[in-house]
Protein backbone atom coordinates (compact mmCIF):
# COMPACT_ATOMS: atom_id res chain seq x y z
CA UNK A 1 0.00 0.00 0.00
CA UNK A 2 1.14 3.44 -0.79
CA UNK A 3 1.69 5.49 2.08
CA UNK A 4 -1.00 8.23 3.47
CA UNK A 5 -1.17 11.41 2.54
CA UNK A 6 0.45 13.70 4.36
CA UNK A 7 -1.95 17.00 5.81
CA UNK A 8 -1.11 20.11 7.68
CA UNK A 9 -4.01 22.10 9.07
CA UNK A 10 -3.94 26.05 9.74
CA UNK A 11 -6.91 27.66 11.12
CA UNK A 12 -7.22 30.35 14.47
CA UNK A 13 -10.30 28.28 15.64
CA UNK A 14 -9.40 25.36 17.69
CA UNK A 15 -12.94 23.92 17.70
CA UNK A 16 -12.96 23.88 13.53
CA UNK A 17 -9.30 22.59 13.64
CA UNK A 18 -10.16 19.52 15.40
CA UNK A 19 -13.31 18.48 13.41
CA UNK A 20 -11.11 19.04 10.69
CA UNK A 21 -8.78 16.48 11.93
CA UNK A 22 -10.91 14.04 13.05
CA UNK A 23 -13.19 13.73 9.25
CA UNK A 24 -8.78 13.63 7.78
CA UNK A 25 -7.64 10.85 10.59
CA UNK A 26 -10.53 8.87 9.92
CA UNK A 27 -9.71 8.01 6.16
CA UNK A 28 -6.63 5.12 5.86
CA UNK A 29 -5.01 7.24 3.30
CA UNK A 30 -5.02 10.21 4.92
CA UNK A 31 -2.89 11.30 7.99
CA UNK A 32 -3.03 14.87 10.10
CA UNK A 33 0.37 15.74 10.65
CA UNK A 34 0.09 19.13 12.38
CA UNK A 35 -1.96 22.00 12.94
CA UNK A 36 -1.53 25.64 13.31
CA UNK A 37 -3.03 28.52 14.13
CA UNK A 38 -1.27 31.53 12.58
CA UNK A 39 -0.02 31.75 8.43
CA UNK A 40 4.23 32.20 9.72
CA UNK A 41 3.48 28.85 11.71
CA UNK A 42 2.10 27.67 8.76
CA UNK A 43 5.02 28.13 6.38
CA UNK A 44 7.41 27.14 9.42
CA UNK A 45 5.72 23.72 10.31
CA UNK A 46 4.89 23.18 6.29
CA UNK A 47 9.07 24.11 5.54
CA UNK A 48 9.94 21.30 8.57
CA UNK A 49 7.39 18.25 7.84
CA UNK A 50 6.86 18.87 4.25
CA UNK A 51 2.87 17.48 3.91
CA UNK A 52 1.47 16.44 0.73
CA UNK A 53 -1.52 19.24 1.02
CA UNK A 54 -1.38 22.49 3.68
CA UNK A 55 -5.20 23.45 4.64
CA UNK A 56 -4.98 27.17 5.27
CA UNK A 57 -7.94 29.67 6.58
CA UNK A 58 -7.96 32.79 4.59
CA UNK A 59 -7.80 35.12 7.84
CA UNK A 60 -5.30 33.98 10.36
CA UNK A 61 -3.30 36.15 12.99
CA UNK A 62 0.34 37.29 12.05
CA UNK A 63 0.09 36.51 8.28
CA UNK A 64 -3.07 35.53 6.41
CA UNK A 65 -3.98 32.39 4.38
CA UNK A 66 -3.29 33.79 1.31
CA UNK A 67 0.28 35.13 1.79
CA UNK A 68 1.08 32.09 3.62
CA UNK A 69 -0.31 30.26 0.22
CA UNK A 70 2.27 32.43 -1.70
CA UNK A 71 5.20 31.06 0.11
CA UNK A 72 3.88 27.76 0.58
CA UNK A 73 3.86 27.33 -2.75
CA UNK A 74 6.94 28.99 -3.88
CA UNK A 75 9.21 26.48 -2.00
CA UNK A 76 7.37 23.69 -3.79
CA UNK A 77 6.58 20.24 -2.72
CA UNK A 78 2.85 20.80 -0.73
CA UNK A 79 -0.42 21.99 -2.50
CA UNK A 80 -2.60 24.51 -0.76
CA UNK A 81 -5.89 24.14 -0.39
CA UNK A 82 -7.94 27.43 0.98
CA UNK A 83 -11.23 27.01 3.17
CA UNK A 84 -12.93 29.88 4.33
CA UNK A 85 -16.48 30.79 5.35
CA UNK A 86 -16.77 34.00 2.72
CA UNK A 87 -17.01 33.17 -0.82
CA UNK A 88 -15.18 36.62 -1.95
CA UNK A 89 -14.15 36.88 -5.78
CA UNK A 90 -11.49 39.08 -4.71
CA UNK A 91 -10.12 36.60 -2.38
CA UNK A 92 -10.19 33.74 -4.40
CA UNK A 93 -8.75 35.68 -7.07
CA UNK A 94 -5.62 36.05 -4.47
CA UNK A 95 -5.75 32.10 -3.65
CA UNK A 96 -5.61 31.42 -7.68
CA UNK A 97 -2.48 34.09 -8.56
CA UNK A 98 -1.20 32.63 -5.33
CA UNK A 99 -0.64 29.55 -6.25
CA UNK A 100 -3.54 27.54 -4.36
CA UNK A 101 -4.62 24.19 -5.51
CA UNK A 102 -8.69 24.93 -4.71
CA UNK A 103 -10.33 27.11 -3.20
CA UNK A 104 -13.89 25.49 -0.74
CA UNK A 105 -16.26 26.89 1.83
CA UNK A 106 -15.81 25.50 5.23
CA UNK A 107 -19.91 24.31 4.76
CA UNK A 108 -18.21 21.24 2.88
CA UNK A 109 -19.47 18.10 3.42
CA UNK A 110 -16.70 16.26 4.98
CA UNK A 111 -17.01 13.86 1.75
CA UNK A 112 -16.42 16.46 -0.44
CA UNK A 113 -12.96 18.12 1.39
CA UNK A 114 -11.67 14.43 1.49
CA UNK A 115 -12.05 14.26 -2.31
CA UNK A 116 -10.43 17.83 -2.35
CA UNK A 117 -7.70 16.71 -0.69
CA UNK A 118 -6.85 13.75 -2.74
CA UNK A 119 -7.11 15.66 -5.96
CA UNK A 120 -4.64 18.97 -4.60
CA UNK A 121 -2.36 16.13 -3.37
CA UNK A 122 -2.14 14.45 -6.92
CA UNK A 123 -1.23 18.13 -8.41
CA UNK A 124 -5.06 18.64 -9.93
CA UNK A 125 -7.12 22.20 -8.49
CA UNK A 126 -10.53 22.34 -7.99
CA UNK A 127 -12.96 25.57 -6.84
CA UNK A 128 -16.66 25.35 -6.28
CA UNK A 129 -18.36 25.57 -9.67
CA UNK A 130 -20.06 28.67 -9.29
CA UNK A 131 -17.50 30.51 -7.87
CA UNK A 132 -15.93 29.50 -11.16
CA UNK A 133 -18.55 30.77 -13.15
CA UNK A 134 -18.28 34.30 -10.71
CA UNK A 135 -14.95 34.36 -11.42
CA UNK A 136 -15.12 33.68 -14.83
CA UNK A 137 -17.93 36.29 -15.17
CA UNK A 138 -15.34 39.06 -13.41
CA UNK A 139 -12.73 38.10 -16.48
CA UNK A 140 -14.65 38.78 -18.60
CA UNK A 141 -16.26 42.37 -17.30
CA UNK A 142 -13.11 43.62 -16.12
CA UNK A 143 -10.04 42.49 -18.31
CA UNK A 144 -9.16 43.84 -21.37
CA UNK A 145 -7.70 41.34 -24.10
CA UNK A 146 -3.89 42.09 -24.32
CA UNK A 147 -1.93 40.16 -27.39
CA UNK A 148 -1.68 36.69 -27.91
CA UNK A 149 1.05 35.33 -26.07
CA UNK A 150 3.34 32.96 -28.56
CA UNK A 151 2.49 29.98 -27.20
CA UNK A 152 -1.21 29.76 -27.45
CA UNK A 153 -0.23 29.25 -31.18
CA UNK A 154 0.93 25.68 -30.07
CA UNK A 155 -2.34 24.69 -29.11
CA UNK A 156 -4.07 22.50 -32.01
CA UNK A 157 -7.67 23.90 -33.21
CA UNK A 158 -8.72 21.01 -30.51
CA UNK A 159 -7.44 22.06 -27.96
CA UNK A 160 -8.14 25.90 -28.19
CA UNK A 161 -11.79 24.77 -28.08
CA UNK A 162 -11.03 22.68 -24.41
CA UNK A 163 -9.27 25.24 -23.01
CA UNK A 164 -11.90 27.61 -23.91
CA UNK A 165 -14.77 25.06 -22.66
CA UNK A 166 -12.46 25.18 -19.46
CA UNK A 167 -12.58 29.07 -19.26
CA UNK A 168 -16.55 28.24 -19.44
CA UNK A 169 -15.86 26.50 -16.12
CA UNK A 170 -16.88 23.12 -17.73
CA UNK A 171 -16.32 20.08 -16.65
CA UNK A 172 -14.42 17.20 -18.57
CA UNK A 173 -17.64 15.53 -18.61
CA UNK A 174 -19.27 18.81 -20.43
CA UNK A 175 -16.34 19.13 -22.59
CA UNK A 176 -16.77 15.44 -23.53
CA UNK A 177 -20.25 15.78 -24.45
CA UNK A 178 -19.92 19.45 -26.26
CA UNK A 179 -17.03 17.83 -28.39
CA UNK A 180 -18.35 13.99 -28.42
CA UNK A 181 -15.32 13.01 -27.29
CA UNK A 182 -14.51 10.27 -24.30
CA UNK A 183 -13.69 11.77 -20.83
CA UNK A 184 -10.03 10.09 -21.56
CA UNK A 185 -9.63 11.76 -24.62
CA UNK A 186 -10.77 15.24 -22.79
CA UNK A 187 -8.26 14.48 -20.00
CA UNK A 188 -5.52 13.96 -22.43
CA UNK A 189 -6.18 17.30 -24.41
CA UNK A 190 -6.57 19.12 -21.17
CA UNK A 191 -2.73 17.73 -20.09
CA UNK A 192 -1.67 18.99 -23.85
CA UNK A 193 -2.82 22.46 -23.31
CA UNK A 194 -1.39 22.16 -19.47
CA UNK A 195 1.65 21.49 -20.66
CA UNK A 196 2.07 23.98 -23.91
CA UNK A 197 0.96 27.08 -22.05
CA UNK A 198 3.19 25.88 -18.94
CA UNK A 199 0.52 26.27 -16.05
CA UNK A 200 0.03 24.53 -13.38
CA UNK A 201 -3.43 22.90 -13.40
CA UNK A 202 -6.90 23.40 -14.89
CA UNK A 203 -8.29 26.46 -12.82
CA UNK A 204 -4.97 28.48 -13.92
CA UNK A 205 -5.56 27.73 -17.29
CA UNK A 206 -8.76 29.44 -16.86
CA UNK A 207 -7.11 32.34 -15.56
CA UNK A 208 -4.74 32.27 -18.21
CA UNK A 209 -7.12 32.04 -20.52
CA UNK A 210 -9.05 35.18 -19.26
CA UNK A 211 -5.78 37.20 -18.51
CA UNK A 212 -4.61 37.06 -22.40
CA UNK A 213 -8.26 37.57 -23.53
CA UNK A 214 -8.22 34.46 -25.16
CA UNK A 215 -11.98 33.77 -24.62
CA UNK A 216 -13.15 37.42 -26.31
CA UNK A 217 -10.68 36.89 -29.30
CA UNK A 218 -11.09 33.30 -29.53
CA UNK A 219 -14.81 32.57 -29.68
CA UNK A 220 -15.76 28.98 -29.31
CA UNK A 221 -18.03 27.46 -31.90
CA UNK A 222 -21.38 25.99 -31.53
CA UNK A 223 -21.26 23.49 -33.48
Amino acid sequence: MNPPLRVLIADDHSMFRSGLRAVIDSQADLDCVAETSNGRDAIAETSRLRPDVAILDVRMPKLDGLAATAAIVAAGGTSVLILTTYDSEANLYRALQAGASGFLLKSLPPEELITAIRIAARGDALIDPSLTRRLVSRFATTLAPPRTPAEVHQLTARELEVLLLLADARSNAEIAAELGVGEETVKTHVSRVLAKLGVRDRIHAVVYAHQHGLVDSEPRRAD
